[in-house]
């Protein structure tokens, strides 16, 4: 009996270092993951005592204390699962604290994805430390992908964890608030393996339309906090829909591209279809903020992004009126049903 455990242990032994040394590096990205969410869990406050401080802002109260009725009106009128999450507060401090990677092949808009056992692929990859952030970016570029850096304003654990209230979220206002939070319990409440698109494209399209419904059962229709979200809505519709007739286009020229041709000459064709794309862009919006901001500035990660989070908007959309006359909750209950989710 003794040998068997003996032979078992050693058998065990060898599996996990073989594992080990083949997913080396992605298991030390999991340990530097876990230890920046630990970080950050460890430095939260209940948001009962956010609240009791008569030194916070009344008005960033207002938002916590709403953030609790989205909670509530996902799981009554939308369907989604209860959740643990936003129940405590961390403060930034006007700091970013996670940054996300994209990255693309130069002539092509196929996102590279990095493999992780068992939550599958992800065509982004997150870091909680900065260094890090721009060593990885470093090599990606010397590796020749088109890379690109968003800072992150909220993320989900799927349920694992309870994801606080983070406090550049409160400088948001009801709406965009409202549409944040909803998006995120979309992802614990249905997450696909292996199937980013899917997953945005729900989020982000069950927190727009979700958004609107809250501050619906909230105000009522009609009311200036429901126009004034759905003005708000109206520049960066237009926008996401000029971009992603751009990324067509982008895709449509890297099909042009003969083998021996120069990368010079691609690089040329490439920016001034980007120059172009992104100029006639800037008549969308006065704004500054939306301005292009000149040559080597945008990539094909930044196409990428919007046609993973906006692609199949209309498809979720046409979906919901068609076969389920509007009903969230039978539509979220037909996509639990159809899909297996990695969310807890």
């Amino acid at each position: 009996m003794k040998k068997i455990l003996k032979t078992t242990g050693l058998i065990l032994t060898a599996f996990c270092l073989i594992f080990y040394l083949i997913y080396f590096g992605e298991i030390n990205y999991a340990l530097r993951q876990a230890k920046g969410q630990l970080k950050i869990i460890l430095n939260t406050t209940p948001i009962e005592e956010v609240l009791a401080d008569s030194n916070f802002p009344d008005s960033l109260k207002a938002k916590i204390e709403l953030i609790q009725e989205i909670k509530k009106f996902t799981v009554d009128s939308l369907g989604l699962k209860p959740s643990t999450s936003y129940l405590d507060y961390y403060e930034q401090h006007g700091k970013p604290i996670l940054w996300v990677i994209t990255a693309c092949p130069p002539y092509s808009l196929e996102n590279k994805k990095w493999e992780f056992p068992i939550a599958g692929e992800f065509a982004y990859k997150g870091h909680f430390e900065k260094e890090i952030t721009q060593k990885e970016v470093a090599q990606l570029k010397r590796e020749g992908f088109d890379v690109r850096v968003s800072e992150v304003s909220a993320w989900s654990t799927l349920g694992y964890l309870s994801d606080p209230i983070l406090s550049s979220m409160l400088e948001r206002d009801e709406g965009s608030l409202a549409a944040l939070i909803i998006h995120e319990l979309t992802h614990g409440t249905l997450f696909v393996k292996n199937d980013l698109a899917f997953n945005e494209n729900l989020a982000d399209f069950i927190g727009d339309q979700g958004a609107l419904l809250f501050l619906q059962s909230k105000y009522g229709k009609g009311t200036e906090e429901i126009e004034k979200y759905k003005a708000s809505k109206v520049f960066y519709e237009q926008f996401s829909k000029h971009i992603a007739h751009g990324t067509e286009k982008l895709d449509s020229l890297f099909q042009t591209f003969p083998p021996e041709m120069a990368s010079i000459k691609k690089d040329s064709l490439k920016y001034d279809l980007i120059d172009e794309i992104m100029l006639s862009a800037d008549s969308l919006s006065s704004n500054p903020k939306y301005k292009y901001r000149g040559r080597g500035t945008i990539n094909n990660a930044y196409f990428t992004a919007y046609r993973t989070y906006q692609g199949k908007q209309n498809d979720f959309e046409n979906e919901l009126k068609s076969k389920f006359n509007n009903n969230f909750k039978e539509y979220l209950s037909h996509l639990k049903s159809k899909f297996q989710s990695l969310g807890r």
